[in-house]
C-alpha cells in the first residue's frame, strides 16, 4: 500500500508510538528512494525547476504580498529563554546638532530555537554522525558547516506555496501541544480546500502554533508542541515536495519514537533532503486564502548570505 492508499481520515487524538527499530527502518527506506547519486548537495530542491518557478506565478490573482515570518522577540518568554539582543550603537543622543548623523543598531540572535522564524540547512541533523546523502557529521565544525550550509539556497528558492490548514479539518483553532499531524490529515485537508500539493510544492503545515501562543501566551515548547506524525513522511517523499515548513517546527513533542528525538527533522532533513522552515505564522496569510478560496500561491523564501551556517533566520513573502 503506498502513502496515497492510507487512512485519510482525522489524526485527532493519541497516535501509536514507533519503536526505535521501526523509525531506524523508515529513514532507511527513505534515503533508498533518493533519485540522485552521492555527489547530490541540493536535495529535496532538485525537485523544484525553473519551469516550476515559471507555473508559479500563475497562482498570483490579488497581487497581495504577506509575511509569514513572526517578529523577531527580544524577550525573555517561556520558549525564548536566549532571545535576540537588539542593541542601539547610535541614537539621537550622539547627534549631531549641526550636521549629518545616522541611528544605527545591531543585532545578534539563535539560527534555531523555539520563538524566531528559520530555515534549516541540510546540515542541521546529524544523525549516527552522518549528514544528508552520507555526508560525514565532521565536515561541521567549530568553524562551520564546510558541505550542506544554507549557502545551498544562497540565491534563495522561490516557487508554489500549498499552505493546509489542519486544525479547520479538526474544527477547533489550533491542535494542542503533543497532538500529531498524520498522513490522514494531510490528505483531509487537501479535500477540504480543494488542493493539491506535488512536485517541487513549498507544502506549509499549519497546526495553529502561532495562534495559540497569540491568545494563550508562551510556553516550553521544546517539551510540548504539535507537529507531524514521522508516519506522515512517506507521503511527502511520494508527493516529491521541495521545502516543508510549520508554524510549529514540524516536530511533535514529546516525540511518537522511543529513543528518538526530533524524528520528522531527522526523516525530512537526513533522510530526504528537505530544506525545514520553522515557526512561521500563518494568520496573516489564511484570510486571504479563505477570501479567495485558494491554498495555492507564489511564495518567496530568502535565506540570509551566510556561508558556513547551519540555517538562517528567515521572512518568507506569499504573493497571492
Amino acid at each position: 500500500m503506498n502513502a496515497e492508499e492510507g487512512d485519510a481520515g482525522s489524526g485527532a487524538g493519541p497516535q501509536p508510538t514507533m519503536s526505535e527499530a521501526e523509525f531506524r527502518a523508515l529513514h532507511q527506506h527513505l534515503r533508498s528512494q533518493l533519485p540522485w547519486d552521492a555527489a547530490d548537495r541540493r536535495g529535496a530542491l532538485n525537485y523544484l525547476t525553473p519551469a516550476d518557478v515559471l507555473a508559479a506565478l500563475g497562482e498570483v490573482r490579488l497581487g497581495r504580498s504577506v509575511s509569514l515570518a513572526a517578529p523577531v522577540e527580544n524577550r525573555m518568554a517561556a520558549d525564548n529563554p536566549h532571545p535576540a539582543v537588539h542593541q542601539m550603537t547610535a541614537t539621537a543622543a550622539t547627534a549631531d546638532p549641526s550636521g549629518l548623523s545616522f541611528a544605527t543598531d545591531r543585532i545578534a540572535m539563535n539560527v534555531h530555537g523555539n520563538a524566531d522564524s528559520h530555515i534549516d540547512a541540510l546540515c542541521h541533523v546529524m544523525f549516527d554522525r552522518s549528514l544528508y546523502n552520507d555526508v560525514p557529521a565532521d565536515q561541521v565544525t567549530e568553524n562551520g558547516a564546510g558541505s550542506l550550509s544554507i549557502d545551498i539556497a544562497r540565491h534563495g528558492i522561490a516557487g508554489r506555496g500549498v499552505l493546509l490548514d489542519i486544525p479547520a479539518v479538526r474544527g477547533a483553532p489550533w491542535l494542542e501541544p503533543g497532538d500529531y499531524v498524520t498522513a490522514g490529515d494531510l490528505l483531509a485537508a487537501e479535500q477540504r480546500q480543494q488542493v493539491r500539493f506535488g512536485r517541487g510544492d513549498l507544502l506549509f503545515v499549519r497546526v495553529g502554533h502561532r495562534r495559540r501562543r497569540d491568545e494563550q501566551g508562551p510556553w516550553d515548547a521544546a517539551a510540548a508542541r504539535a507537529g507531524l506524525h514521522p508516519t506522515a513522511m512517506p507521503l511527502l517523499a511520494e508527493r516529491q515536495i521541495a521545502v516543508l515548513g510549520s508554524d510549529g517546527n514540524s516536530d511533535t513533542a514529546s516525540s511518537a519514537v522511543q529513543g528518538v528525538d526530533f524524528p520528522v527533522h531527522v526523516l525530512a532533513i537526513n533522510a530526504l533532503g528537505l530544506h525545514l522552515l520553522d515557526y512561521l505564522q500563518f494568520e496573516d496569510l489564511l484570510p486571504l486564502c479563505l477570501d479567495g478560496g485558494r491554498w495555492a500561491f507564489l511564495c518567496v523564501i530568502a535565506p540570509l548570505r551566510l556561508p558556513t551556517s547551519t540555517g538562517s533566520p528567515v521572512n518568507p513573502i506569499a504573493i497571492i
